[in-house]
């Protein structure tokens, strides 16, 4: 009964309250992640490595279930070229996460301040690790507000954007900001930093998700004709994430195998949800 109210409240909203309250969710799981590091000081750089695997496999899954089919259906009802939306905004989308990268200063996990990214700057580590978890979580964010502005456009006759779908999209995201949070805070602990400032710098990575999206809803409600262009970008960003950063930070430390083998049930895990539930 109490989930029945709630569904039906959530349900009622506008899509940018709702893409609002699902980036917040995002922001949330991060923060839990990053509040690991109240009961330990380190974490098995193994499970570290499985987790970031299996957040790969869930932001390949959605971007596939969630983003590029649901592109590809839009812009056969409307007449396009099936592939050419999805196409264009992958291109565009994994574009722009490069330019970023290449001037936002930002350190990838698990390497020396001097590997540090984008232009020279004397910010400590812990804000450029911050700063690289924060650019990879934008295209999140922005992925589940274009879904939420999807549903609610009202030029998709196929369904296949619907709001449900934009919850699982939510919740997939979620599961897998867990570890990008512990991923940021627990380094820090073990380097000598206090709990209190790891856990901030954990969850500050997050912090990003409920304005941007906000940003994707409002886009494409205002902007309609770039909704399988939008689904593509979203998706495009996402995939440039997990190939430039997770699955190589994953794979770093010689747990090569375990880190494969939680791709592929993150995978597994997205599919199934976006299947069964969107």
């Amino acid at each position: 009964m109490v989930f029945e109210a709630i569904k039906t409240w959530f349900f009622d909203l506008g899509p940018v309250s709702q893409a609002f309250l699902a980036g917040t969710l995002c922001w949330i799981t991060t923060s839990l992640g990053a509040a690991v590091v109240f009961l330990n000081r380190k974490v098995s750089r193994k499970l570290l490595d499985s987790m970031l695997g299996f957040a790969a496999g869930i932001m390949i899954a959605a971007s596939i279930w969630s983003l590029i089919e649901p592109s590809i259906e839009m812009a056969e009802s409307l007449g396009l070229i099936e592939w050419l939306p999805a196409t264009i905004g992958f291109i565009m989308g994994a574009l722009c996460i490069r330019i970023a990268d290449n001037y936002v200063p930002h350190l990838h996990l698990g390497l020396p301040k001097d590997a540090a990214e984008g232009v020279k700057t004397k910010w400590r580590r812990a804000t450029l690790l911050v700063m690289a978890i924060t650019l990879h979580n934008i295209p999140e964010g922005l992925a589940v507000g274009v879904l939420f502005g999807a549903a609610a456009s009202g030029i998709d006759p196929t369904g296949t954007a619907s709001v449900m779908g934009a919850i699982v999209l939510a919740i997939g995201i979620s599961i897998q900001n867990l570890p990008e949070g512990m991923a940021v805070s627990m380094p820090l602990r073990g380097e000598g930093v206090s709990k209190f400032l790891s856990f901030n710098y954990g969850q500050l990575s997050g912090l990003v998700n409920p304005p941007s999206a906000v940003l994707g809803a409002v886009a494409v409600l205002f902007i309609q004709p770039i909704l399988p262009y939008a689904l593509g970008f979203a998706a495009g960003a996402m995939i440039f994430v997990v190939v430039e950063e997770l699955i190589p930070t994953s794979q770093r430390h010689g747990n090569t195998d375990i880190a494969t083998l939680g791709t592929i049930l993150g995978f597994c895990v997205m599919m199934v949800l976006d299947i069964s539930l969107g």
